[in-house]
């Protein structure tokens, strides 16, 4: 159908439509909208009715917007508008891939349009389509070479696609057109100014990027990162004496800052740890307030050195009162004569000050204050914390509140302790304690309902972090919406510990969410960034998104929901009305009336919550639409709500699982557990080329992995199925001969056990494929797995936890119960405090309130106990 052309009178009205979209004002839009098409002649005006949908979409009627610039688009395939309107629709449903096509046929009918080209152009950098998205720009530098966000639009599409020199010429081309004053302060041009620099040395041209930073040094405002810049610059061209006296104007600026020490020490290049020492020693002298200088030779001295080193540190930070010692010392701890040096010396100050008020017999008479003994002993209960010797750890911290009960880290470490220690519900019940001192702290807060929320506890969890949130709204929505992952992580942690998987999901697929809203943030800067010349931080996000699913908090998600996922699978869950028909027709008529009132209580309790919760609801959309008026706009529908109950349920538990599972295989790769995942995804899936690829990918990562020796073995035994193709049979033959031999599962898992006889771990998933691949040794598998010699290495609270779990599964064999409370018991004579070796009915009775109460009686009496 040919184009309609609108008379002088409808087409202002159509470019009222257009300035009413730009501005929001999407109820008037409409209005004109209506007076167009109302006119008989140009009822189905083919960009009016485009201009109707798009505006409805903003208004939350997807389905009417989608007709409507269907219909808009069959009534005129050749505009322009039409497709524009249509691939912003696109682009509002997040289909990028279908919203660039629609563009580029956009531009076929009208190739010059500018804010065509810019939405393109903007969609190919979200999905990084940069070879399109360097056309794009070229052609947006043709049609406005006087604009500068053409040429950095240019020079980024070049930069991002690695060709640094070219980008670095754009830059330059650009700059010559700024005419700025050498003495004028231009934040913009001092920022154009270092993003060449950094393309310069992104290209490996050191000398002229050196060059540069000299000839424009004064015109950069950014004087730190000008000399920072220069020292590493002086450092790649062998510049020593240059570099040194550059490290040493950053040192006299910051002399806390470890880099700077450790650029120095480059430039000069000392011959031998007294050379390096000496550097360090200077620095002392010239900033005897300094305490780097004196930690960073901690990393290299040993012996007697080391101690007299360390002596003098820890004197130092120990009148002065340090709380954060410990965490700065941690690093030098996998040096076992170092860690045994520590802990001599922190102990005899503790007995010296204990007698004297000295750090040794031997001092000048120089007492110390009270306080250098409390942190003295705040630094030994981290120490044998960290050291697994959680009783003598709790002795020092205990002696510490005696002396000081008003000092929160002292009850915040008490805490860490009992959890480390396995006890989490007391290590709650402390950290509610260290809360109760300060309720204005808000680090302490979260603290608290994190420990809460480890120990089950999450309705405590939430009410802790209601304090802090905003009023009107429930917290857990709250934190929702200023995206708290670390809330929502440990939040899914509990739930599935809990066995509630739906509520477990829920949590997962919000932590999913903020990943997709955080990659959908970038459009605000793309524009913006160029606009306020903000190009270092701009490619650094860019560079980011890239690889924003690498992150610890999408990764324990993805992991948590996976497991749920192959739970489900394994064990799909049962309609609760035939469960509960088949229960009743065993049961008297007397336990059936229980029964019945029992449910019906059960049923009114839910029906009140149900109607408290529409209540609230009803309330927050009354006022959310009361705003939504004010504004004159909405933007977007609705998201679809997570339901806990729906999730559960759902139809395909493995392909939900690969959801999660893809953004880590290809960017979590090189952690061993995104590739055992997918094997157990896999293998319920029976796809043997995808598990022979997950098997090889963990062998290349970690060969010996205890998981990854089970995933073999089964991978080993389901490879003789006859019934597969004889193409993937014979791929499946080659690989596993050159992997492992000619050995079968049982020779293999042999190999395995004899191969790493002496650890816990790997003994365990050895007698686990023993009674895998044969029933009849589940005796001799559970004797294996239970043993607990002092030989034997990586016993800890987590793996003893794992071979109780497998003694009650069966995962060891069937009717393990002697030696499951034999195990229980041995356990529980090595790690006292752990709650999963308690006596049974001990887990049931402790539990704890978030005022600190225990209800099972006095925390001394508990103690006692233990």
């Amino acid at each position: 159908m040919p184009s309609i052309t609108l008379p002088p009178k409808e087409n202002a009205l159509f470019k009222r439509i257009l300035r009413c979209y730009e501005h929001k004002q999407y109820r008037n839009g409409l209005k004109f909208c209506k007076q167009i098409l109302s006119n008989p002649k140009f009822s189905e005006h083919g960009e009016t009715l485009a201009m109707k949908g798009l505006t409805l979409n903003c208004l939350g009627r997807k389905e009417e917007a989608y007709d409507l610039v269907r219909r808009g688009l069959r009534n005129d395939l050749k505009s322009h508008v039409c497709w524009h309107v249509y691939g912003l629709l696109q682009r509002s449903d997040k289909k990028y891939d279908e919203a660039i096509k629609c563009y580029r046929n956009a531009l076929k009918w009208d190739k010059d349009n500018l804010q065509i080209l810019r939405d393109l152009s903007l969609l190919q950098i979200q999905m990084r389509d940069l070879e399109g998205y360097r056309e794009t720009r070229y052609q947006l530098l043709q049609l406005r070479p006087a604009q500068r966000a053409s040429w950095i639009g240019y020079a980024i599409a070049y930069h991002l696609l690695q060709d640094y020199e070219m980008a670095a010429k754009i830059v330059e081309e650009f700059r010559k057109t700024q005419q700025t004053s050498p003495d004028k302060v231009d934040y913009e041009y001092s920022e154009l100014l270092l993003y060449q620099n950094q393309v310069l040395r992104e290209a490996g041209l050191f000398r002229e990027a050196l060059d540069h930073l000299s000839s424009y040094e004064k015109q950069i405002c950014d004087k730190l990162a000008v000399e920072e810049v220069k020292g590493e610059l002086l450092l790649k061209l062998d510049r020593a004496d240059e570099a040194t006296e550059v490290y040493r104007r950053l040192q006299e600026r910051n002399p806390e800052n470890w880099s700077y020490y450790q650029g120095l020490e480059r430039a000069l290049k000392p011959r031998n740890v007294e050379e390096t020492q000496k550097i360090y020693e200077d620095a002392c002298v010239k900033f005897p307030k300094g305490l780097v200088p004196l930690r960073m030779p901690l990393n290299f001295l040993t012996g007697e050195k080391f101690r007299e080193c360390l002596d003098r540190y820890l004197r130092i930070t120990f009148s002065k009162g340090c709380p954060p010692l410990f965490t700065t010392l941690k690093s030098l701890y996998h040096d076992e004569e170092k860690v045994s040096i520590i802990e001599e010396l922190v102990v005899s100050y503790e007995k010296s000050l204990k007698s004297c008020r000295m750090f040794s017999q031997n001092d000048d008479g120089k007492t110390e204050p009270p306080t250098t003994l409390l942190w003295v002993q705040y630094f030994l209960a981290q120490h044998f914390d960290h050291m697994g010797q959680h009783a003598i750890a709790l002795d020092y911290i205990n002696t510490a509140i005696e002396s000081t009960p008003t000092l929160i880290e002292l009850f915040l470490i008490k805490a860490k302790i009992y959890k480390h220690a396995g006890n989490i519900r007391e290590a709650a019940r402390w950290m509610d304690e260290a809360q109760a001192l300060d309720t204005a702290d808000r680090f302490i807060n979260s603290k608290c309902a994190k420990y809460l929320l480890k120990a089950g506890l999450v309705k405590e969890g939430e009410e802790m972090c209601s304090k802090f949130t905003r009023e009107g709204t429930s917290a857990v929505e709250n934190l929702n919406e200023m995206q708290c992952m670390w809330f929502q992580t440990e939040c899914a942690l509990s739930y599935k510990a809990m066995n509630k998987y739906g509520e477990a999901l829920k949590k997962c697929h919000e932590i999913e969410r903020h990943f997709v809203e955080i990659t959908d943030d970038q459009f605000d800067f793309h524009t913006y960034c160029m606009r306020k010349m903000t190009l270092r931080s701009y490619v650094a996000l860019l560079k980011l998104e890239d690889v924003l699913r690498m992150h610890p908090f999408y990764f324990k998600a993805a992991h948590t929901a996976i497991q749920i996922y192959l739970d489900l699978h394994d064990n799909p869950l049962c309609d609760d009305n035939k469960e509960s028909q088949a229960d009743s027709i065993n049961l008297t008529d007397k336990e059936l009336k229980k029964l019945r009132n029992k449910q019906r209580r059960a049923q009114k309790k839910a029906q009140l919550e149900e109607e408290k919760k529409n209540a609230e609801k009803e309330k927050q959309l009354k006022n959310q639409k009361k705003k939504k008026e004010e504004d004159e706009e909405e933007i977007g529908g609705p998201k679809e709500e997570l339901i806990p109950e729906k999730l559960v349920k759902v139809e395909n538990p493995l392909e939900e699982a690969v959801k999660f599972l893809t953004p880590l295989k290809n960017l979590a790769r090189n952690k061993i557990d995104t590739h055992l995942l997918a094997f157990e995804i896999y293998l319920r899936k029976e796809k043997h080329l995808l598990m022979l690829q997950s098997v090889k990918r963990a062998y290349i990562l970690e060969p010996d992995h205890p998981w990854l020796h089970q995933c073999l073995i089964r991978f080993l035994k389901g490879a003789d199925n006859k019934g597969l193709a004889p193409p993937v049979q014979t791929v499946l033959k080659k690989e596993i001969t050159r992997l492992f031999g000619d050995c079968d599962p049982k020779t293999y898992n042999k190999n395995f056990l004899s191969k790493h006889a002496s650890s816990i771990p790997h003994r365990v998933a050895a007698a686990k494929m023993m009674v895998y691949l044969d029933p009849s040794s589940e005796s001799m598998a559970a004797e294996l797995a239970s043993a607990l010699d002092d030989s034997l290495s990586g016993r800890s609270i987590k793996t003893c936890t794992e071979v109780l779990q497998a003694l009650r599964d069966g995962s060891l064999g069937s009717g393990q119960q002697k030696i499951l409370e034999s195990y229980r018991m041995s356990c529980h004579a090595l790690y006292p405090y752990c709650l999963a070796f308690m006596p049974p009915g001990y887990q049931d009775n402790a539990v704890i309130t978030t005022n600190g109460d225990l209800s099972s009686g006095d925390h001394e009496d508990m103690t006692n106990e233990i």
